[in-house]
Order: structure tokens, then sequence, then C-alpha cells
């Protein structure tokens, strides 16, 4: 019979998080469990240990666990930020478009989702995208750029864009832009010095995929209409408990059925959870915290009845409401919780999932190869390379020999599908304007249910902060299908020697190289028209 646990915390008798995990999830538990509890990881994570992980990870964890006690830390920013929305709405600057990147956008992203209030989520450089950004009433508009950094090209990019747009409608930049940012960064220097209506500093030991409870998820939530408080408060209600040494702690539970087994892809579905976007998160929190030295785990964000659910490499992991209570099958895991419970928990469980896997959760040493790729074509600015085919205006490049024979874009996407190994997976990575082509991530499906194999769908350059470590850095198994277009209008970036286009395609193209260069088959799909976003999804679809 197979093994099941359930376990769950909370206050006053009240679940505020549940897991329950069955199967070879429920057996890699029952073996790891005695060892993390009595090796202290979930007290040594609480307490902000940076040995866990290695001698060589300790210096960089050191200075990157400040997440665990954000639920407290954070409610010094709540008079600021509660004297910035006041103000704001005041004087009816009610429509919020924040311009961030990877983890400055994607925890705000899933708060203001879940909570129903409206945000413009603007973390691409496709320029038909960022025009669509500025078409509000800017009088009406708060921008807040995200950038822990202080130096992240597109989010300085976007910045550029607006100010000049407040510019041209007689409008001061200043009482429009806030900003969140690391202490003494770039931007922090450039806001005050500008004089912004805000600047938000958040805690420089917290790295940007585990910032959801940071200044970075709650200052453009709040200023979206979202009580914050309340998201600390449900972090609160579970903390004592995630960071106690005991078999029943659903953190050391989730981290060991995720990383404890042969099983090394998470096909995650949101079974009526409540927490909109919630796998999207994830997403970058496992794999950018997983995917180095040639190991991983690889977060598949997927509908209800995922076809690859059943693969045997294949974790499947159903987020459910409390109310419905967490039942395991099979080797599901299966968890639920409020919003802030669940962020805590799931950050928790990837911390123990490195423990497993001896590996660095808060490092992302391939992130830059991408960045640094990107750069160099942007400082040349060459000419495209040509082709390896042209198939009614749509054009295909590939690594080489990929396309040997190939005459047509369905016998490419068939030459691609073929390189998948039996425990490979299928990402597809599309540099296109994500609000105009909601349709287009359908293809994921169709593409896992033909190939039996787990497969992604990332936007670009927004996936580069996420899946892209996983990429580079993670087991050499996966085969790239990039999408890009040139048909979309440009836009000049100001004080920038290239424009918004220029940009994203110089983004693809490194991306691609790097991976090129590791082996990796890539196959890229140029569309030269808009209708050939119908025409190539109708193909991946069969």
């Amino acid at each position: 019979m197979s093994q099941f646990i359930s376990t769950w915390v909370g206050v006053a008798d009240e679940a505020h998080v549940a897991v329950a995990v069955s199967g070879d999830a429920a057996e890699a538990v029952s073996r790891l469990i005695e060892t993390l509890v009595a090796d202290g990881v979930a007290s040594g994570i609480g307490a902000q240990d940076p040995t866990l992980w290695g001698p060589d990870a300790e210096s960089g964890a050191a200075t990157r666990m400040g997440w665990t006690a954000l639920h407290v830390s954070a409610r010094e920013l709540l008079e600021q930020l509660d004297a910035v929305v006041d103000k704001a709405r005041s004087e009816g600057k009610t429509h919020v478009v924040l311009a961030g990147m990877g983890g400055s956008s994607l925890g705000p992203e899933v708060i203001c989702a879940t909570y129903g209030v409206p945000l413009i989520t603007l973390d691409s450089t496709d320029p038909d995208q960022v025009r669509a950004a500025l078409d509000g009433d800017l009088d009406e508009t708060i921008v807040v750029v995200s950038s822990k950094s202080g130096g992240t090209l597109e989010t300085d990019s976007l910045l550029r864009i607006f100010a000049e747009a407040f510019e041209a409608a007689g409008l001061d930049p200043r009482q429009h832009i806030v900003i969140v940012t690391d202490p003494d960064s770039p931007l922090h220097k450039a806001a005050v010095a500008a004089k912004y209506r805000a600047v938000f500093l958040a805690d420089p030991n917290v790295g940007g995929r585990f910032s959801a409870l940071s200044a970075f998820g709650l200052v453009p939530a709040a200023l979206a209409g979202v009580p914050v408080a309340e998201l600390l408060d449900e972090a609160a209600a579970v903390a004592e408990s995630l960071c106690e040494d005991h078999a029943a702690n659903p953190a050391l539970v989730l981290g060991a059925a995720i990383a404890g087994s042969d099983r090394d892809k998470l096909v995650i579905t949101d079974e009526g959870s409540g927490l909109i976007g919630f796998g999207d998160w994830a997403e970058q929190l496992i794999a950018e915290s997983t995917g180095k030295d040639g190991l991983g785990i690889l977060p598949v964000v997927a509908e209800s009845g995922a076809p690859e659910r059943l693969a045997d490499d294949v974790i499947d992991v159903r987020l459910v409401s409390l109310t419905a209570g967490a039942d395991a099958e099979g080797h599901q895991v299966v968890t639920g919780g409020t919003l802030g419970g669940q962020f805590l928990l799931w950050e928790y469980a990837i911390a123990v999932a490195g423990r497993v896997l001896g590996i660095d959760p808060f490092n992302q040493p391939d992130v830059e190869s991408a960045k640094a790729a990107s750069l160099a074509l942007l400082d040349a600015l060459p000419e495209p390379e040509a082709p390896d085919l042209v198939d009614d205006g749509i054009e295909a490049r590939a690594t080489a020999g990929l396309l040997d024979g190939v005459d047509t874009v369905e016998g490419a996407i068939a030459a691609l599908e073929a390189q998948v190994g039996p425990r490979g997976y299928i990402a597809v990575m599309a540099y296109l304007n994500r609000e105009g082509n909601p349709a287009l991530p359908s293809v994921r499906h169709a593409i896992a249910a033909r190939t039996g194999r787990p497969t992604t769908f990332g936007w670009g350059p927004r996936f580069l902060h996420s899946t892209g470590q996983l990429h580079k850095g993670g087991a050499p198994e996966g085969v790239f299908l990039q999408i890009t277009g040139t048909f979309a209008g440009d836009l000049d970036i100001p004080m920038r020697p290239f424009s918004f286009a220029q940009l994203i395609t110089a983004q693809a193209a490194g991306d691609a190289k790097v991976l090129s260069d590791l082996g990796r088959p890539v196959l890229r799909l140029n569309l030269t028209d808009a209708s050939h976003v119908a025409r190539v999804a109708a193909l991946l679809e069969g």
C-alpha cells in the first residue's frame, strides 16, 4: 500500500497551510525526515544559519536569509506606505503600472490577482506591450519601478520611456514615479537625485525570488489596493511552526517530497486554490533556486489534467483551497493555504530542498550569461544571421545540424521534438506581446500530449529571470523553441543607442547563443507578420 503523510499548521486549531503527500514523495519524506529534524534544518533556517548548505554557499547565504523574518521586519514599511497610498488616492492616481522583472514582478502580480485588484505588470521589452502600458491615463498613473540591483537593463529602459511620456503629456515625472530598490543601489542614488515621489528601500539580505513579502511585493500591491498587512499576518501565523524541528513540519515534508526522489519535475496545477497565478511565482522560486550544478527541479505550470503528470519522472503537485482539504493520490503533492502562509511555506521548502540536493538555493550563477551575451549584441548591433529556412515568411534558425534535410516549419518543429530524451523536457519561449497573444500558452498542453514529455511555456524576456537559470545550469535535458517576432512597431528608448525591438531581439539571440554553446538543441522561429502567430500556434497544436 502506498504511503500517505498529511500535516498542517496554523493558530487556534485553524489550519493556515496544509500539505499531504503520497507515493514516491511520501517515501522520500519517510527516508529523509528524521535526518532533517536531527540536523536542525528548520530551526537553522529560521535562525538564518548560513552553514546549512555547505562552505561554498556560506558567504552568499549569509546575506540572503532575511526573508525568514519579513513577517516582522516588513511592518516597518507600513506607516510610510500607508501615507504614500493615501496621498496618491486623494489625488486620483489609481492606475498602477509595475515595471520590474523576475522576483520584482511575480510576487506583486499574484498578490493583486488573488485580491482582485488591477495592476499592469510590465515585465517585457516587447515594443507593443510597452506601448500598451503607456496608453493609460497618465494623469492618473503611478509607475512603480522595482529593481533589486538598481541596474536591470529592462527596468532602466522602462523608467526612461515612462519619464519621457509623462513629460510629453505636460506632467512632472517626479509626481508619478515610485522607486523600490536596495539601499545604495544605482537606482536608489538616481531616485534621490531626481526627487521621485517616494523611494522604498528593501531589505538587502533578501534575494529577489524570496522577496514577495518585502517592499518589492508590498509597495505595488498596496498602491493597487491590497491590504498588505493581512499578508504579513498570514505569514506570521505559520512562521513559528515552520522553523520547528519536527517531523510534522509542513516545510520539511514539502521540501523532502519535491527533492528527495528521482522524480525531478513538478507539474503544478491549480485545483481551486484561490491563489491566482501562484504557480508562476513558485516557478521562479523553484527553478532559479535549484537549477544549477547540473541538478535541479523543473517546475511546469500546467492546466488541470496536464498530460505529462503521469510520467515516471514527474511529481503531480496540486494547489487546493484549505476548505477543500489536502488529500493525496498516487505520487501527488497536495497543498493549500493562505497566500502569505504559502509564500513562506514554499520559501522554507525550497531552502530545505537545497539542503537535500546539496546545492546553494540562494545563488543564480547562470543568469548573467544570457545578459552578457545580449549586451554584447547590443554593443555591436550585428545584422541578423541568415535563416536556415524560410517557410511562407516564417524564418527558422537552429543549432547546427538540427534542420538538415528540413524545408518547412512543421518539419522543423518535428525535428526539435525528436531531440527530446526519455527524461527530457521542451521549453517554449515566446518573445512576443504577452497581453496581445493570450491564447498562445495553450500550445503547451498540445506539445506535452504529443510528446508525452513535460513542456513549459515562458514569455521572454520575463523567463530569463526565472527558469532561464535552470535551462542553463540544470541537467542537460531540455530542448528549446524560441518564438520571436519582427512585425511589431518599434519604440525608441530615450538616451539609448538601441530601441525596444533591438533590445528584445538581442535578448532572444543572446539566450539562444548561450544555450547552443552549452550543446542544447534550439529552434528559433521568427515571425515576420502578425498572422504568423496563429499559424505557428496551429502547427504546435497539431
